[in-house]
């Protein structure tokens, strides 16, 4: 059955999606009830002008027979074309036997997705977490939030679901074609809504995500995989440049494959890794600060009409400022909550997230730059780890030892100003502020790039950007500052056969979709390589 692509077909956002087979017909010049199969391929939101906010859709209809949509595309614009949906590689199981079962370190969505895949096909694989299970993880970090202690190995970075879990759960992605789309549909399958399919900008929320990390788990489970909780990996055991198995906090393993999926914040396992003789190089990566506004101010810039905020919700935005130094926002979170983004004790850094509702009255925002490997003030593999520690020890240090989150105006931020210790803020960082001048929790390079780029984007948004905004940080953790060497056909370690570095940790990934996605890449080289154990 042939199918036509139709893009850029636009709606009024106050239009109901049961209209779409009208638009379709009335595109392609046939009667509603031909449009009989047809599915959303994309769906973004245009806001250019706030007088009339509209829907952008891509969609895919599917016709009767080629002689049909021959005629049709001979009498449509160039905006109609045959597309045939490429088709996800479900691959073939190799033949040479794998004697021990595979091992996955790390549950984040690196790891999740190749693990779900591994399973899938039938290898029972073993996954390995140094976090606990959420059903542990949440009332920990409920504890933490409200004044407890930190669990250096049961936080908001590590533990089922990693980092991910509480990282807001937004699902963009420049990545397209079926490996996403086999990625989404996990999500969908597992507790996220159908459209996730096809947004512009998906966001499950982070109150749905551990439900969603959970599921996942007894799917894998269901399907003969195994997960081990509070379980480190403290080694890996080479044997003339091949994986014999791995030294971990609960025994040794014996296994010849493993999928290593740590995420970007595991820097005792990075070092370990280094000493093991596991190549590893500098990565530039991000770091900045959060910048908290009004949610009713990011509306109201927006959308302008407040008919608009009942229909489509909290609004977002994506800024950049172009300089010497870019300046881009970062995980932007509408109607979120800041959060401690932290793995060791001692140390302090920000990030962001919302649920699925946006229904806090503030909205926040990293504010970043990248800084490359020759700023990072090193030649070692780690260097940039050492910076990001130095900071967050200074933030921890000057906020008071105590988690309390740095936070300054963004007016005395610009002119230079400290803030007095007994000056008042809002903001949704729920552990307790400690008013200071950010100045001393980033290096200079992004401090400066900072202060230029700010007004930029405030004059973009017509001073609506900095008014009533607080900065808060520093914010370190937005991209990993290491990259584990891997090939580039085999995926493995050159140093280790049978070692797959994937996701964010290993520098080869950018948010949950593309660490998802890397991570499942992966699992189809074990799977083309071995056939499942018997």
């Amino acid at each position: 059955m042939p199918s036509i692509r139709i893009s850029n077909l636009t709606t009024n956002v106050f239009e109901p999606e049961s209209e779409l087979p009208n638009r379709i017909a009335r595109k392609l010049g046939l009667y509603p009830a031909d449009v009989a199969r047809w599915r959303i391929l994309r769906k973004s939101l245009d806001a250019r002008s706030r007088r009339e906010l509209k829907f952008v859709y891509t969609l895919l209809v599917e016709l009767p027979d080629s002689e049909q949509a021959a005629q049709l595309l001979s009498k449509t614009s160039s905006d109609v074309e045959l597309f045939t949906p490429p088709l996800f590689e479900d691959v073939v199981s190799g033949s040479t036997p794998l004697e021990q079962r595979p091992v996955v370190i790390g549950s984040g969505p690196a790891g999740l997705l190749a693990g779900y895949y591994l399973a899938a096909k039938g290898y029972r694989p073993l996954i390995l977490e140094r976090g606990q299970a959420v059903k542990e993880r949440v009332p920990a970090i409920r504890l933490f939030d409200s004044g407890g202690r930190h669990d250096p190995e049961n936080n908001y970075l590590f533990g089922e679901g990693g980092a991910g879990t509480f990282s807001d759960g937004k699902l963009t992605c420049r990545l397209s074609g079926p490996d996403v789309d086999w990625v989404l549909a996990r999500f969908v399958e597992c507790g996220g809504k159908p459209s996730l399919v096809y947004e512009h900008r998906p966001h499950l929320g982070s109150n749905r995500l551990p439900m969603i990390v959970r599921n996942l788990r007894r799917k894998i489970e269901e399907l003969g995989g195994e997960y081990r909780f509070g379980c480190r990996c403290e080694g890996v055991d080479l044997a003339d440049g091949r994986l014999r198995g791995l030294h971990t906090s609960s025994g040794y393993l014996t296994t010849t494959q493993a999928i290593l999926g740590i995420g970007h914040s595991a820097r005792d396992t990075y070092r370990m890794l280094l000493e093991a003789g596991i190549p590893m190089t500098q990565k530039a990566f991000q770091l900045g600060l959060r910048i908290e506004q009004p949610q009713e101010q990011v509306n109201q810039h927006k959308y302008g009409r407040p008919e608009y905020l009942a229909l489509l919700g909290a609004a977002d935005y994506t800024l950049t400022a172009r300089g010497e130094r870019d300046v881009y926002s970062f995980c932007m979170c509408a109607g979120g909550i800041a959060i401690p983004s932290i793995s060791e004790p001692n140390c302090f850094a920000t990030n962001g997230m919302s649920n699925s509702r946006h229904d806090t009255p503030f909205a926040n925002s990293g504010v970043m730059v990248t800084i490359e490997p020759h700023e990072f003030g090193g030649s070692h593999p780690l260097a940039g780890v050492e910076l990001q520690r130095q900071f967050e020890s200074a933030a921890f240090e000057l906020a008071g030892r105590n988690y309390f989150c740095p936070i300054q105006t963004a007016a005395d931020f610009l002119a230079g100003r400290s803030p007095s210790p007994d000056q008042r803020f809002e903001s949704s960082y729920p552990r307790g502020l400690a008013p200071l001048n950010l100045d001393n929790v980033l290096p200079p390079v992004a401090l400066a790039a900072i202060r230029s780029g700010l007004p930029l984007m405030d004059l973009k948004w017509r001073g609506d950007f900095l008014r009533n905004a607080n900065l808060i940080g520093p914010e370190m953790r937005g991209s990993s500052p290491v990259r584990i060497e891997r090939d580039v056909t085999t995926r493995q370690s050159p140093a280790c056969v049978g070692l797959y570095p994937v996701g964010e940790g290993a520098g080869f990934a950018g948010g949950i979709i593309s660490a998802a996605v890397d991570g499942l890449i992966s699992a189809k080289q074990v799977v083309r390589a071995f056939a499942p154990m018997r």
